[in-house]
């Protein structure tokens, strides 16, 4: 039958192609045989094209096909949505009054086929949300409307592309892969209305030539790599309604005559590098809803005339420097339903003329320096989501009124100095999802009504001074995913209830003085991800039934009065001695402190008292006194005798490696040496210090010239946060090739002392799995840093190049692993730990058996400080490694920074795919994308397909590992060290879990 079909689709598309000057007889014809063999090139999977018939005299009946009245001619084609797959085929030419083609919303494939250009009519054409390759159809002088976005098209613009284009009026091209500038004929689309080419790769400048089109009322350029100035001459566009250049790398002062564009509803210049002050001209836009200038380094005062803008519903000015205080008059925003302020350098008390603002839903006021005390009227507003924290906020929590109970889905007072007691009222906020309380000076019990949320999540009531026991009904709603409650003084047990809080992932008790035994019931929260217990005061055995929670990876009870042995299943056997140290009775060979069980001790000790006959087993041999004393040495002294020689030949072995490497360091020596051979040996700091590590050889470079060569644009091989990097090749030896970094000198530090001391403490993290630092060259105006040159290629590269080989998954398992094993000896090896700062897959080198080596790390710590500049530019080159509290500006650079990065490295490791993804309407964080997929059960379809087969045993606790490491809050994603012991746990098969890795 299928035979049948194709063999019937031939030959009308035979009869079709010898139509052209058939007569007006068959020419009625025409449109039926055009859409039939049109048809024949679609998979159509839910016979929706059922009613197309070839039999037809017309296909005026068909469905989704509309006819000119006066003609009988298809003039419409409207297949939206249909599921159709397969490509645009001949058949459409033969529609001489076709005006409107909408496809949108299929599976369509292959490229725009050329033959619409032959349709002469056309004035619509819809083929969005498709998967469309190549690049733009041909010359369609007569669309009017043309929506091409969220494809697969690809490739620069011809500069001429819109030569002809004198009818358009629509263009989107938003969420497709163009690249390179915006074409200079786009200023000869003198009828555009709607321009949106947002979420491609379009770089260089913004062409001033667009302000020519003065019918624009809509343009969108957002999630480009546009750079430069935003151009003036604004009042052109007088008709605009809406811009919006977000996620570009815009620089410069705001347009100045902004104001001028008397229509503006909306404005988004969020995420570039613009500066300067809030433009006064602003204030003119009496529509204006819509204001978006975050993340930006905008400066100045914050403007004291917003309050005259009655018609803002939206205002986000946050991640800026604006100062001053905020104006009384800011409750004169009457319409306003999202005000963001946050993380800028504001002051002073908050305006209690807020709560006129009787439509705002969400105020963001955190990360600046606010003090005064939290108004009353901000508790008696409908507020769904109010912001506070990290400012200087004091005083009692207010009570929240009725209006406040039936919408708050959002508190977060954290980092303040608030006092007293917490409101019982807090308890009828039915619709709390997120209540954060941390970091502040309250000191009171907590009020059992606090168990009444029924939608809670997350409830952080960490370093307070809360006292009192854990209420029993804390978990009812059943909700609560995250419970934390260090650093406080809570006493008494842990409530046996706990075992009720079914959505458990995170429970965190630690620095408080609980008492009693572990309850069992830890081990019904079958979510539970991790345990921290550490620095209380529980005692006796832990509950053999936690070793039953699977899904734990990270736990710590350190520092109490548990006895006993360690869970025999989950992660409790491969803890390390930090998490159980400073019990006084845990059976481990990590902790030194005695063993204590509950158990009944042995009656015999002497093994020669165990005789061959019945009776023997507890009684002793007295009739030979030297047999009495002879006894079996003990495990423990079989255990050291058994170290000592392991450690002995490891001494053996190390000191035959560090030969071979101190041989291998010489001939590096040698050859860096002879890079600088012409020059002298006068010791002058000026000329500049060759430093190399592991030699005590010292050259100074006098010569302009080999410096020249060695920094120049044809040598250079990357560029990043810190400075560029060069390959150079030594005259020495077989000419052995080194990276040089060039250090921005902007912020570096200028004495040559501490460079030194700081740069020969990062010389010393030799690991396998780190790029060795091997020396620097230094001068006030230029440092440099010498490493190995890594041949192979970094991860970023391996992952995402097009044409590399998709690697298998012993290979991604091998690079998490080493990149792990590398961060980790940089944490906890050094103190103060080294931080990376920069950790992302293009500072991953491979070598050639693809073993990871990690490089460029903790060259933060050869900054006098971290300004705005680099920390700018960190975000930006490193876009979805960030963690959110360094995304913050808060600056606070430390271990868990890196955790952050690693995580999200393991999920681009896993996925292939990008951290961030750009598309027109929304981005896609990785990381958020997988934490819904593992919640709605299809965690696997993330999985990079191009891998081959993989073992889901693996797999998937690898993935919710990265969930835990890219947690938005720091205290929860693990320690290095840790990581690598759950990775180990995931590497061992399940049989030989108790065995060592």
């Amino acid at each position: 039958m299928k035979m049948k079909h194709h063999r019937y689709a031939l030959l009308l598309l035979l009869s079709y192609l010898c139509l052209g000057g058939a007569g007006d007889v068959l020419q009625l014809n025409d449109d039926v045989l055009g859409l039939i063999v049109f048809k024949t090139a679609f998979h159509d999977p839910h016979q929706s094209l059922a009613s197309w018939n070839e039999d037809d005299a017309s296909p005026c009946a068909w469905r989704f096909v509309q006819c000119n009245a006066g003609n009988a001619r298809v003039s419409e084609l409207r297949l939206d949505g249909l599921g159709l797959s397969g490509k645009i085929s001949r058949g459409l030419e033969k529609l001489q009054s076709l005006k409107l083609l909408s496809l949108s919303n299929n599976n369509l494939t292959g490229t725009i086929t050329p033959d619409l250009a032959l349709v002469p009519n056309l004035e619509h054409l819809n083929l969005s949300r498709n998967s469309l390759s190549g690049n733009l159809p041909p010359s369609l002088s007569t669309v009017q409307f043309l929506d091409l976005s969220h494809n697969a098209l690809s490739g620069p613009l011809a500069d001429n592309m819109f030569d002809d284009a004198l009818s358009l009026r629509f263009l989107s091209l938003a969420g497709n892969s163009f690249e390179g500038p915006l074409p200079s004929s786009l200023s000869k689309c003198v009828t555009l209305n709607h321009l949106n080419l947002s979420s491609n790769r379009f770089s260089g400048s913004f062409s001033g030539g667009i302000w020519s089109l003065a019918r624009l009322r809509t343009l969108d350029l957002s999630r480009n790599s546009l750079s430069g100035q935003i151009p003036t001459g604004m009042a052109a566009v007088h008709n605009l309604k809406e811009l919006v250049l977000h996620g570009n790398q815009f620089s410069g002062f705001l347009p100045p005559d902004i104001g001028f564009c008397p229509h503006l509803s909306k404005i988004d210049f969020s995420y570039n590098f613009l500066t300067g002050t809030v433009p006064e001209s602003l204030q003119k836009l009496n529509e204006l809803t819509y204001l978006s200038l975050s993340n930006n380094f905008i400066t100045g005062d914050f403007p004291q005339w917003i309050g005259e803008m009655s018609s803002l519903e939206h205002v986000d000015l946050s991640g800026n420097a604006l100062t001053s205080s905020l104006p009384s008059s800011i409750g004169d925003l009457k319409s306003i339903k999202f005000l963001n302020l946050g993380y800028n350098k504001l002051f002073g008390a908050i305006p209690s003329s807020l709560g006129n603002c009787w439509t705002l839903c969400v105020l963001r006021l955190g990360g600046n320096a606010l003090n005064g005390s939290i108004p009353n009227s901000l508790f008696d507003m409908k507020l769904e989501e109010l912001d506070l924290s990290r400012n200087e906020v004091a005083g009692f929590l207010p009570p929240p009124s009725s209006k406040l109970y039936e919408n708050l889905q959002v508190l977060d007072l954290s980092g303040n100095n608030l006092v007293g007691d917490i409101p019982a009222e807090m308890g009828l906020l039915s619709k709390l999802r997120y209540l954060n309380l941390s970091w502040n000076h309250l000191e009171s019990r907590m009020p059992p009504e606090l168990g009444y949320f029924q939608n809670l999540t997350v409830l952080d009531l960490r370093n307070n001074g809360l006292i009192g026991s854990i209420p029993g009904d804390i978990c009812d709603s059943g909700s609560l995913a995250i419970l934390q409650l260090d650093e406080n003084s809570f006493a008494g047990p842990i409530p046996d209830q706990i075992g009720n809080c079914s959505s458990l992932y995170l429970l965190s008790l630690s620095h408080n003085t609980l008492s009693g035994n572990i309850p069992e019931s830890v081990s019904l929260l079958s979510k539970l991800k991790i345990l921290k217990l550490e620095e209380n005061e529980l005692s006796g055995e832990i509950p053999q039934q936690l070793g039953r929670l699977e899904n734990l990876l990270i736990a710590n009870i350190s520092h109490n009065r548990l006895v006993g042995r360690l869970p025999a299943g989950g992660i409790f056997q491969t803890l390390d001695a930090t998490s159980i140290e400073g019990n006084p009775g845990i059976c481990s060979p990590l902790v030194k402190s005695p063993c204590v069980m509950n158990v009944p001790k042995p009656l015999v000790l002497d093994p020669y008292a165990y005789g061959n006959q019945p009776g023997a087993l507890n009684r002793p041999d007295r009739s030979n006194p030297q047999r009495q004393r002879r006894t079996f040495l003990s495990v423990s002294a079989i255990v050291a005798i058994s170290a000592a020689a392991f450690i002995a030949v490891g001494v053996l072995v190390i000191s035959l490696l560090n030969a071979s490497a101190r041989r291998r360091i010489a001939f590096i020596d040698n050859a860096l040496e002879s890079m600088c051979s012409s020059s002298t040996r006068s010791g002058n700091l000026a000329a500049g210090k060759l430093v190399l590590f592991d030699s005590k050889s010292v050259a100074d470079w006098h010569s302009n010239t080999d410096l020249d060569s060695i920094l120049s644009k044809a040598a250079q091989i990357g560029e990043g946060v810190f400075g560029s990097v060069y390959k150079a090749t030594t005259v020495a030896g077989e000419g052995t090739a080194v990276a040089i970094k060039r250090l921005l000198t902007a912020n570096t530090l200028q004495y040559h002392e501490e460079f030194d001391r700081e740069v020969r403490i990062l010389g010393k993290a030799r690991h396998p799995n780190l790029i060795p630092l091997r020396g620097y060259y230094w001068t006030p105006q230029l440092q440099l840093l010498v490493s190995d040159y890594a041949a192979q290629g970094s991860l970023q590269a391996r992952l995402h190049e097009p044409g590399s080989e998709a690697l298998t998954w012993p290979e991604r398992f091998r690079i998490v692993v080493g990149t792990a094993k590398g961060l980790a000896h940089l944490h906890h090896s050094f103190r103060p730990p080294i931080i990376h700062y920069n950790l992302k897959p293009s500072n991953v080198l491979l070598d050639e058996n693809l073993n990871p080596k990690i490089s460029d790390f903790g060259l933060a710590r050869l900054l006098t400080k971290l300004d705005r500049h680099v920390a700018s530019n960190r975000f930006q080159s490193a876009v979805g490694y960030v963690a959110p509290e360094l995304a913050c500006q808060s600056l606070r650079v430390n271990e868990k920074c890196d955790v952050y990065g690693f995580g999200v490295m393991i999920l681009e490791v896993v996925t292939r795919r990008r951290a961030v993804e750009y598309g027109e309407d929304n981005v896609v964080i990785l990381s958020d994308h997988v934490r819904v997929a593992l919640e709605q059960g299809n965690v696997l379809d993330c999985v990079d397909p191009t891998m081959g087969d993989y073992p889901e045993e693996e797999v998937l606790p690898l993935l919710k590992l990265a969930l835990v490491c890219t947690s938005q809050i720091p205290s929860t994603r693990p320690s290095m060290a840790e990581v690598v012991q759950i990775l180990q746990v995931i590497k061992t098969p399940l049989p030989n879990r108790m065995q060592p890795y």
